[in-house]
């Protein structure tokens, strides 16, 4: 079992698979101009990481960082399954209100919140944000201003963390809140991006399908006529065709 972040990378360049590697570079847009400029990849699939994530489930958490900054898409992304893998245990309905857990799930989050720049590409983000960074807006904590947190996020100047700020609402609006999903959507309903469209598009559509979907509805009659495209289909991908129709033309 790997013991050290250097052993996980040195079993993970072993995994390496060059036509993988070239279909992954081209899947994540890393030539240049595009949004995953520079990526590096090995060429593992996603349950080959996960495979890594599992053995390595026991790695101390000062180790982690050393993953989270490499250069391989993929050990990134296995330092950010190993969070979500620590921070789910730690969230789990016997440690909610233990002490030592709280303190736990703040060193994880304030590690996450420390690295967010290295969750560089849509999965990376999409795999983490929620189950860390959304699980954790609704459990207690000691980090006084969680909205301060999020906003903060949100009005970054970097795409991956105006994504977070959206993306982990998907846990928010699971368990109940939508008023998360409805803020960050609100603010980001001009960006420029299209990375951003889908993702505000696709927590509207989980806003009302896990918490309120007349709340959707609302959202849409204030907003349906500015958003994109790209979000309105997305927000409305679970509605029968009529309902669809009507929303589109706006």
């Amino acid at each position: 079992m790997p013991a050290s972040a250097h052993d996980i990378i040195a079993l993970m360049e072993s995994m390496r698979n060059e036509l993988q590697r070239l279909n992954l570079m081209r899947f994540f847009k890393t030539a240049p101009g595009e949004y995953g400029e520079g990526d590096e990849f090995l060429g593992l699939k996603v349950p080959q990481t996960r495979m890594v994530v599992k053995q390595a489930a026991d790695l101390p958490l000062e180790q982690v960082p050393a993953l989270l900054a490499c250069r391989y898409h993929e050990v990134r992304l296995c330092g950010w399954l190993i969070l979500v893998h620590r921070f789910e245990k730690l969230a789990n309905r016997r440690l909610v209100n233990d002490v030592k857990a709280i303190k736990a799930r703040d060193e994880i989050v304030r590690m996450y919140l420390k690295y967010a720049d290295q969750a560089n590409n849509w999965d990376l983000v999409d795999l983490s944000a929620p189950k860390i960074i959304g699980r954790w807006l609704m459990l207690p904590s000691d980090i006084n201003d969680k909205r301060e947190v999020i906003d903060q996020l949100a009005h970054s100047s970097s795409l991956w963390r105006q994504r977070i700020s959206m993306v982990c609402t998907w846990m928010t609006s699971r368990m109940g809140d939508p008023s998360w999903c409805l803020r960050y959507a609100e603010i980001h309903l001009h960006h420029t991006h299209d990375l951003m469209h889908k993702a505000v598009g696709w927590m509207l559509r989980e806003m009302g399908k896990h918490a309120d979907m007349e709340l959707l509805r609302s959202f849409l009659e204030q907003h349906a006529h500015e958003m994109s495209r790209t979000s309105l289909r997305y927000a409305i991908e679970h509605m029968d065709d009529v309902e669809r129709q009507f929303w589109m033309k706006f």
